[in-house]
């Protein structure tokens, strides 16, 4: 058989990292095997399902570029096909219908809670054979009575459930809608599922599914429950942690293959490898490597990855990534130097696109003020004239280039009997307005020759001022 894997995200709510880590896991194993990836969007909880989270989860996925090979298919699309089984079921008595009101369930459950038995539906429907007037019925399904459901799960191991334990399922509501659990067996089997992987919080439906799978005269999928991601406090992922839209990653200048980098990692590991290309990620992946224990999200950590992945981006795409970024910044990347440039130049410093932008700002506006405490240790009157004397060899300089411009202060700083330091960190402070850039050659070829001189102009009249105010 060959493999086929499925990501079935609900659009009750947006992608979070939680999510991601599942959908990337089926992607991998699909792409490893050479087989198919599927999306489904499971859309049947009506009242809180949105168009703006569908439209979430498909921004979602494309930025991190796991495509689909089939789908996205929608669940609410599909009611005939489960109406359809759920009719069969109900005429070979797989099925019943349930009269049950909310109010006695509740009371069923209230007297339940008071003792040591077991909780749930307790089946007095299960042989009733005459409808209730003024009751519109749920549909159950008959789950076995007797027996146990074991679970070969491939990352948590042998998981045994007994049926006598499981209640029967409602699987189609009193308005005649059907529910997921449900929904999902006939979707894996119509789609030809192969794997099921997904969160360990769907472990206790996977009995009741298998069941299920079971009335349908069919063979199950294989199932794999990843344990969750917690905080770094220990705690449930939640969105103070980051358990946020993923988009919102993509808005903060994380890299694509950074975030799935960093999430691959958390409870999958290939010795003590920690940077992976996505080709590593898909001939490396495993399902059986993958760790029972939970995961705990690290910030610092993703900060990190993303940094190693803008270091090592081919500076033509990354110039592109960081475009949109510069824009959102207030910059005109017209009014300056290409961006490949200021990728190439700047990626060593930068953990988000976003710092990136804030970094480069200098290169494509002026500034008004220089930092003040640069600039009381930087621009004092001794290194007036080696500065002056740097900003008349730029100025005349005919080819603007870093190696050029790296002569030229070094040839200076020599005429003066000072170390490079001594006369680039002033020039750095003068043309930038702060204490850190890239090398100074790398940083001034992208300032513009233009640009530097006027900006010396302003230091060197800043330093007269303060030898003239004595300071």
């Amino acid at each position: 058989m060959s493999v086929r894997t499925r990501f079935a995200p609900s659009p009750t709510g947006t992608l979070h990292l939680g999510s991601i880590r599942t959908a990337l896991f089926c992607w991998l194993y699909a792409h490893r095997h050479n087989g198919q990836f599927i999306l489904r969007i499971e859309d049947t909880d009506r009242e809180r399902s949105t168009e703006e989270n569908v439209d979430a989860i498909l921004e979602g996925m494309a930025w991190l570029g796991l495509d689909a090979g089939e789908g996205p298919f929608y669940q609410t699309e599909r009611f005939d096909r489960y109406r359809e089984v759920i009719a069969q079921w109900l005429e070979e008595g797989k099925a019943y219908h349930c009269y049950c009101t909310k109010e006695e369930l509740t009371e069923l459950r209230e007297k339940q809670m008071s003792g040591d038995g077991h909780i749930g539906y307790d089946g007095r429907c299960r042989d009733r054979t005459e409808s209730r007037e003024g009751v519109d019925p749920v549909v159950r399904f008959r789950n076995p009575q007797d027996g146990e459901v074991v679970v070969n799960d491939l990352v948590r191991g042998r998981v045994v459930f007994d049926n006598s334990q499981l209640d029967d399922l409602i699987i189609a509501r009193s308005d005649g809608n059907p529910t997921y659990n449900f929904c999902v067996v006939v979707d894996d089997l119509d789609m030809q599922i192969s794997h099921v992987i997904r969160g360990d919080d769907h472990l206790n439906n996977t009995p009741r599914q298998m069941n299920m799978f079971a009335a349908m005269g069919v063979e199950p999928p294989a199932f794999a429950h990843l344990p969750m991601i917690l905080g770094p406090d220990g705690a449930k992922l939640s969105k103070r942690h980051g358990a946020v839209d993923i988009r919102e990653y993509e808005e903060k200048g994380y890299l694509p293959e950074a975030m799935l980098n960093y999430l691959v990692r958390l409870g999958w590991s290939h010795g003590d490898q920690e940077i992976f290309s996505i080709d590593e990620m898909i001939s490396l992946f495993d399902i059986a490597d993958v760790n029972q224990s939970a995961s705990a999200f690290n910030p610092e950590k993703l900060q990190w990855i993303n940094q190693q992945h803008i270091i090592a981006a081919p500076a033509d795409r990354l110039g592109q990534e960081l475009l949109p970024f510069l824009e959102r910044a207030g910059l005109d990347p017209a009014n300056g130097p290409d961006v490949a440039l200021v990728a190439e130049g700047f990626r060593e410093r930068a953990e988000t696109l976003v710092d990136m932008a804030a970094s480069a700002r200098y290169c494509y506006e002026d500034f008004e003020n220089i930092d003040a405490k640069s600039a009381k240790k930087h621009l004092r009157p001794v290194i007036l004239d080696p500065l002056r004397a740097v900003r008349n060899s730029l100025e005349g300089l005919e080819g603007w280039t870093a190696d050029a411009i790296s002569q030229t202060i070094e040839e200076t700083a020599a005429s003066f009997e000072i170390n490079m330091g001594k006369l680039g960190q002033p020039v750095r402070v003068a043309v930038t307005g702060g204490p850190v850039s890239p090398p100074i050659d790398v940083t001034l070829e992208l300032i513009g020759q233009k640009r530097t001189i006027e900006r010396l102009d302003k230091a060197l009249e800043f330093i007269e001022k303060r030898a003239a105010d004595g300071a």
